[in-house]
């Protein structure tokens, strides 16, 4: 596809043509091993990036037709549609036919993360940030991981409406569009912005969340909430945002971005400041200096220094 062609789809709220040049493009950083062949990791990676695209060409075929999607409420506040679906199935087939045998673990299917510590396993969010999709808000990704014995192996978050791939293979930095990408150098709060998100599926944490705020509010150049952390960890791993928390995510919602974040030479842990594993749980990311400060600020909530 043309440059012009790209900008056009892109502008319209749709990726562009998925074709061997681009998928080629985002896997060349990690491509090679020692004797010149394509890498088991960057294997995985192309099949997740071929995932991502056939996932993004379904949600974008429904972005112009939200007003006669089904969807329903699986939980207050929380909605699957049937693009969710139909994005998961693509990811699926797409995935069986480039690694057999690979397990899919993904919101909409099976979302059992137990067995995801044996063998290879691809964690996906189908549609992330399904709220946003369904209201015409564009902030939705597709988001996959690839596991092998549970470790974290490669990563693709498609941020679909502005055709942004960003890419991860362990040990070999993170990209976006292929080109390298790096987590911020701000180490001063008052000039860094941070992501956040809400506890809105979890209401016996809205009020821990609420007092972890002030202490944020008052020391940082602002706080976002976008309503997709996929893209949340991925703006964290290009330097967009300083920093992340959220204080509960489900495998799916975090697993591409934490190697994202972590290849692109950040830190990812838990509220105790234990490296994150892909499992529920909160989460706080940034470049090692805001982590470290955020995660004092949100754990002790009631030292505010309102002049910091």
């Amino acid at each position: 596809m043309a440059s012009d062609e790209r900008r056009d789809a892109s502008a319209r709220g749709q990726p562009a043509a998925t074709d061997a040049s681009r998928v080629a493009r985002a896997v060349e950083p990690q491509s090679s091993d020692q004797y010149g062949s394509e890498s088991a990791d960057a294997t995985l990676l192309r099949a997740a990036v071929e995932a991502a695209y056939a996932a993004a060409q379904v949600i974008s075929a429904k972005a112009a037709d939200i007003a006669t999607l089904a969807w329903e409420e699986k939980s207050p506040s929380d909605f699957v549609s049937e693009v969710d679906r139909a994005s998961e199935a693509v990811i699926g087939a797409t995935l069986a036919k480039l690694v057999p045998g690979a397990r899919l673990i993904g919101e909409e299917m099976s979302s059992d993360v137990s067995g995801a510590r044996e063998g290879t396993v691809f964690v996906a969010d189908p549609l992330d940030g399904t709220t946003n999709f369904l209201h015409g808000f564009p902030a939705y990704a597709v988001s996959i991981a690839a596991l092998v014995d549970g470790e974290l192996r490669a990563a693709v978050v498609l941020d679909v409406t502005r055709d942004e791939l960003f890419t991860a293979t362990l040990g070999t930095g993170a990209q976006l569009n292929g080109a390298p990408i790096a987590v911020s150098t701000v180490a001063q709060p008052s000039r860094a912005l941070i992501g956040t998100g809400f506890p809105f599926k979890h209401r016996d944490l809205i009020v821990p969340y609420i007092l972890q705020l002030p202490g944020v509010m008052a020391s940082t150049a602002g706080i976002r909430r976008a309503g997709s952390a996929a893209l949340d960890l991925a703006a964290v791993a290009c330097g967009r945002f300083d920093a992340f928390w959220e204080l509960m995510l489900a495998p799916w919602d975090m697993a591409a971005g934490m190697l994202l974040v972590r290849e692109a030479g950040g830190v990812v842990t838990d509220l105790d400041g234990a490296p994150s594993r892909v499992a529920h749980g909160a989460l706080v990311c940034g470049n090692p200096a805001m982590h470290r400060w955020l995660l004092d600020r949100i754990t002790n909530p009631t030292q505010l220094d309102m002049d910091s």
